[in-house]
């Protein structure tokens, strides 16, 4: 049986609540705010029972920052994984959710309600994320078995990920919350994927700006 736990990287400045609102991140490489730092150690320190014998993340350096620690707790090297990039925004990029309603009401109406029908301009549609990603996850369910394994990624890539593990359109991408620093435990038999937790945020509470995770997007 091969355990995957797959976690969204930490807290940066762009989806902290702050006075600008939250942006759309995508592939614009942030770092971790201080909460963001603390949220990796305390990724870490929650998973360090556990016999991890691989780490990949997206190579974006809030993903890796925050895989960075678990995998230097084991002494293993944290793999940068193409598979696990996060969703490409094209021209939403760096903007604002304000910035963007503003700018595309009808497109951000369609985001908001119907995201699986949306092609972001200049970037890709959910259907685009799901078919890269997959192919990334089955090429590492042919090298790993009977092991533990982690993949941090992002908040949609995540999202897009988790529906395809457990046979989801992509029309349920609002029904699955992912919070900065969560974990998700999956096992998978050789066929099919089996859930264990989704979204686990219980590590994080008692770390600086804990509560705060609950009211983030």
């Amino acid at each position: 049986m091969l355990r995957i736990l797959l976690v969204r990287h930490g807290q940066t400045e762009w989806n902290a609540g702050n006075d600008t609102g939250e942006h759309f991140r995508g592939r614009i490489d942030i770092g971790l705010n201080p909460t963001g730092i603390a949220q990796a150690q305390a990724v870490a320190d929650c998973l360090a029972p556990l016999e991890i014998t691989a780490v990949y993340a997206s190579p974006l350096q809030r993903a890796l920052d925050t895989a960075r620690p678990l995998a230097q707790a084991r002494d293993l090297s944290v793999t940068p994984f193409q598979g696990l990039l996060d969703i490409d925004y094209g021209q939403w990029s760096g903007k604002s959710h304000i910035e963007v309603a503003g700018q595309w009401p009808e497109l951000y109406r369609r985001w908001r309600t119907a995201p699986h029908a949306v092609q972001i301009p200049g970037g890709e549609s959910l259907a685009d994320v799901r078919e890269r990603a997959t192919q990334g996850l089955e090429g590492l369910l042919r090298r790993h078995h009977d092991e533990i394994i982690v993949l941090v990624g992002h908040q949609a890539m995540n999202k897009v990920l988790i529906c395809a593990m457990l046979g989801l359109d992509n029309a349920a991408f609002w029904r699955i919350r992912q919070d900065t620093g969560c974990i998700n435990r999956f096992d998978h038999d050789g066929d099919t994927f089996a859930v264990l937790t989704l979204n686990e945020v219980c590590h994080l509470l008692s770390r600086p700006g804990g509560l705060d995770v609950l009211l983030e997007r």
